[in-house]
């Protein structure tokens, strides 16, 4: 069957007109005629249901409309990951603080078996990364949040990521033997910008405990936000993959500080209809450990 039928026959649907269709589709209308016509021979039904100048589609029509519309976004879909594929390029998205601290020894790894490809790394918010994985847009995201529930996208889970509240080694919260949501009260936060999955968690929590505190700086940067409470401006909460060098220093000092809201994964994330290429299923295996430890060991025993 021609895949230009399929997109006449969406078309007529979309339009509930023939000659509307035959217009966006750059036909005369007897063609687009006949092209269901023929449709209509192939199947043994009838697909519309025409009402003087309205028109409908029978069930029969209903069925076909929502597999004609999978097999055209598969098709496109190929032809994407198709041309990526010859010109060597794997498009991702994932956040800066996994970007700049967790992936950089996994795509060394993958490049050592897919020398040819061109990785393409793309730094995001999760949102912008979660929309360009619907759209296809992007290949894979790698993301960190509370497990990824959604029905166009399959989240893989690789591990858990601790988050972390931080502060200057003498900052009043780092004598306590456990802080508590309540002790947050009244304290200034340096946070990451809006749309950051962490500062979200964080806020939201706080908000449903009625905690009041103050946004003293918002940066985009996790370098900047490191400096700010190195220096005693404030607290923050962060990965703990990105302040592992700090605390060893004891430039910063982690606060006893733990919640179920905050425990956050790394995961990765591709359409669900998405062809799986062998150079992406390599670096999914990477990400779930099959290949053995692609990841840097982090100390977790730091206070």
């Amino acid at each position: 069957m021609d895949l230009i039928y399929m997109k006449s026959f969406l078309e007529v649907a979309r339009c509930q007109s023939f000659t509307k269709a035959a217009e966006n589709l750059g036909y005369v209308q007897s063609s687009v005629t006949a092209q269901i016509q023929k449709l209509e021979q192939e199947y043994g039904v009838v697909l519309f249901e025409r009402y003087g100048r309205s028109m409908r589609l029978t069930s029969a029509g209903e069925q076909l409309r929502e597999t004609f519309a999978l097999i055209l976004e598969l098709y496109d879909d190929s032809k994407r990951t198709i041309a990526r594929q010859a010109k060597g390029i794997l498009e991702i998205g994932t956040i800066e603080s996994l970007m700049a601290f967790l992936l950089p020894p996994l795509f060394h790894r993958f490049l050592q078996s897919f020398p040819q490809i061109n990785l393409q790394v793309n730094e995001l918010t999760e949102p912008s990364i979660l929309q360009a994985i619907r759209t296809g847009q992007l290949d894979v995201g790698i993301l960190m949040d509370l497990p990824i529930d959604d029905e166009d996208i399959e989240s893989i889970i690789v591990r858990q990521e601790p988050l972390v509240l931080v502060a200057h080694p003498e900052h009043p919260l780092s004598a306590l033997q456990h802080v508590g949501v309540a002790d947050l009260n009244g304290q200034y936060l340096i946070v990451t910008e809006q749309g950051c999955t962490y500062r979200a968690a964080l806020e939201r929590l706080l908000g449903q405990h009625g905690i009041n505190y103050q946004i003293l700086h918002e940066f985009g940067s996790l370098e900047a936000i490191k400096q700010c409470v190195s220096y005693g401006l404030g607290i923050a909460l962060v990965p703990r993959i990105t302040v592992t060098r700090e605390l060893i220093e004891r430039k910063l000092v982690t606060l006893p500080f733990t919640h179920t809201d905050i425990t956050f994964y790394t995961q990765i994330v591709h359409h669900k209809k998405k062809w799986l290429s062998p150079a992406i299923r390599h670096l999914i295996d990477l990400l779930e450990g099959k290949c053995g430890d692609a990841f840097p060991s982090v100390e977790t025993h730091i206070s």
